[in-house]
């Protein structure tokens, strides 16, 4: 019991229940401003901080892993890289599947107005980032591709020291952090009224929208565990702290430290599939964002216009969804801001729609960034299942924090 007590799932809903309660009672007026001030900026402060951290996650894991991988980098990358997008589209026809069964016989209104709005930050310290995420994505891959290529050795060398340096950064200096990033962030939702006033307006949707989630990863650990032949319920359950890490930081990429952790824990994951699958695929999978975004578009659709898009323009909707999706940051609300262009080009939203997307979208995009998260696991289970198959020898890696 101690252990849990001190494990960190249990830190992190103790985060996630002290931000509510927090949030609930602190007055919208008077001393309560000041005080969600001071909140907003550590939260600013803490976010800026993590956010710094992201490229050099990725670069320390991606980059070194891809070197260890030898002449099966190519092909391991092209492996992953057609698998998440299979995940995400496939996710995306299931939801429109279940969006034309199911949206026309609710009755949804919209109520998303009435908000306190959080007060702006004391003093802003941006720590920008020494590269764009997509940037340090790219980069790692053609550093990695290029050293294998190359063979050359001091870069492989140096490229794994720098993958201890960040290992060291990601347990002494992230994962102490989250706790409070989350309970932060929890308060500020609390405070402005999102969980007693956003969040009953789309209830039926989200629910639904949350049972799809759970629905397409039982799915994709069915089908991972059918072909690589180990059990996936070994790699699932110990992704409890990485799916509430999600719902906290709304950010695949933020989380990356602690499904590191927890993928590192499980027995039928080979470490150098870990090591170079999870930060890749917190990046390019987005199967649960973009489960989510089918689902409110037919909504918000039906909702504002009166009627369900077209089959035909939801079927391009979502091939090009899964494409945007490979793109998208892995930060909050990067799916759907990625795909502003489909929204309004494919589909035709206005203004008002775009609007409405975006909001009722920000209501679930935690359950929707843990479904990814927790979804990468499954995907790894098939890379590791791929390495076996083609006889490719495991090399050394070190995830485990």
């Amino acid at each position: 019991m101690k252990k849990f007590l001190t494990s960190l799932p249990a830190r992190l809903l103790l985060a996630i229940a002290i931000g509510i309660v927090l949030g609930l009672f602190i007055p919208n007026e008077g001393w309560g401003v000041g005080v969600m001030q001071i909140v907003v900026t550590l939260k600013y402060i803490m976010g800026q901080v993590i956010n710094f951290c992201v490229p050099l996650i990725i670069i320390g894991f991606i980059a070194p892993s891809i070197t260890k991988l030898g002449n099966s980098a190519t092909k391991m990358l092209g492996v992953a890289i057609v698998i998440a997008y299979v995940s995400s589209v496939l996710a995306a026809f299931m939801s429109m599947g279940a969006g034309f069964g199911i949206i026309p016989h609710l009755s949804i209104a919209n109520s998303v107005e009435g908000l306190h709005e959080l007060p702006a930050v004391a003093f802003q310290l941006d720590i920008p980032q020494i590269m764009p995420v997509m940037s340090a994505l790219v980069f790692s891959v053609l550093i990695g591709l290029a050293a294998v290529w190359t063979k050359a050795g001091t870069i492989s060398t140096v490229l794994a020291e720098f993958q201890n340096i960040i290992l060291d950064i990601v347990k002494k200096v992230i994962i102490p952090l989250l706790p409070f990033f989350i309970a932060t962030t929890f308060l500020g939702l609390a405070w402005e009224g999102s969980i007693t006033k956003q969040l009953p307006v789309f209830l039926i949707v989200i629910v639904i929208v949350m049972l799809g989630h759970y629905i397409w990863l039982a799915v994709l650990y069915g089908v991972a565990g059918a072909y690589s032949g180990r059990n996936p319920w070994e790699v699932l359950k110990h992704y409890g702290p990485a799916y509430l890490t999600a719902v906290g930081t709304m950010s695949s990429a933020a989380t990356l430290a602690v499904a590191l952790e927890c993928a590192g824990k499980s027995k039928n994951l080979r470490k150098d599939m870990v090591s170079f699958g999870i930060p890749l695929f917190a990046n390019i999978h987005l199967c649960g964002s973009v489960l989510t975004e089918v689902f409110f578009v037919m909504t918000v659709s039906q909702v504002l216009y009166g009627h369900l898009p077209a089959v035909g323009t939801m079927v391009l909707f979502c091939i090009l969804l899964g494409i945007f999706a490979i793109g998208a940051p892995g930060v909050p609300g990067g799916t759907v801001m990625a795909s502003l262009g489909l929204i309004t080009g494919v589909l035709g939203f206005g203004e008002d729609g775009t609007a409405l997307m975006l909001a009722v979208f920000a209501l679930q995009d935690s359950f929707g960034t843990a479904c990814n998260v927790t979804g990468d696991g499954a995907l790894t289970l098939i890379l590791t299942g791929y390495a076996e198959k083609h006889h490719m020898a495991e090399q050394t890696a070190t995830v485990e924090l």
